[in-house]
């Protein structure tokens, strides 16, 4: 079961989604050589508080910060550290949640620190390309795995396109996404098209591909939640939460229009 809301609901996450949009573009500007990773974290608390929301991940699971703060070979679930100091030519995945409301808004950016390699800023370009090319699949009355599809063979088509054969992670992937922040289904990011629920107006999903610059096998660091890449290679993560409309995909985490 795919929950369905209300258009009075979508926007209510729509509200949730700009807290999270605004609190992305705050790590933004600041993710800059020699800001720790925890410093990026209370800013993106301070910026959720400020709006009225509360931290989606804090505490979650036992999840102990606001944001999730890969950098590298970590591909998800980072936790943010005083010790990890940001350098120039590191890229960093933020992923973010917010609730507002009872409504969750989820998203995700990778960010260049400083002067980033050629490769890292098409692994990086790669990986929201695959996204986008998800978002756009999220149409009513298609099947789940068509986003699946697209997202998988937008990954591929970037790969041709560099010349490199970018890892695509897949024990992790999107989610039903409401009154809580991981709901039905699982979105693989890889597979056949035409499986799965036939999707609807008023659903909402995260749409969120992870790719490497190597292979696709992970590891699990000691502290239970940081997964990295198993050869070192560097990550990329991006990620919008989708509404189903009859006029097609509606970003609910994107900023607001200038």
């Amino acid at each position: 079961m795919i929950e369905v809301k209300t258009p009075d609901e979508l926007q209510a996450m729509r509200a949730a989604g700009l807290v999270v949009a605004r609190t992305l573009a705050a790590v933004r500007a600041a993710a800059k050589p020699g800001v720790s990773t925890a410093e990026l974290d209370e800013l993106a608390e301070q910026t959720i508080r400020d709006a009225g929301a509360v931290p989606s991940f804090k505490g979650y699971h036992g999840f102990p910060a606001s944001i999730c703060a890969s950098v590298n070979e970590q591909i998800v679930h980072g936790i943010p550290a005083k010790t990890q100091v940001l350098a120039d030519g590191d890229i960093i995945s933020v992923d973010c949640g917010a609730i507002l409301d009872g409504w969750h808004g989820d998203s995700a950016v990778t960010l260049a620190v400083g002067k980033v390699s050629d490769a890292d800023l098409a692994l990086s370009a790669a990986t929201e390309a695959a996204m986008w090319a998800g978002i756009e699949a999220v149409r009513a009355g298609s099947r789940l795995t068509d986003i699946s599809y697209a997202v998988q063979s937008a990954a591929e088509r970037a790969g041709r396109d560099d010349g490199v054969e970018y890892g695509m992670i897949v024990e992790y992937g999107g989610h039903g996404i409401g009154r809580e922040m991981h709901m039905d289904p699982f979105l693989p990011n890889v597979g056949k098209p035409g499986k799965g629920p036939r999707l609807k107006p008023g659903m909402a999903l995260a749409i969120e591909p992870m790719l490497t610059g190597g292979g696709g096998e992970t590891r699990e660091l000691d502290d239970g939640w940081t997964v990295v890449t198993a050869d070192g290679s560097r990550a990329a993560h991006w990620e919008h939460t989708v509404a189903i409309t009859e006029e097609g995909p509606w970003v609910l985490t994107a900023p607001e229009e200038s």
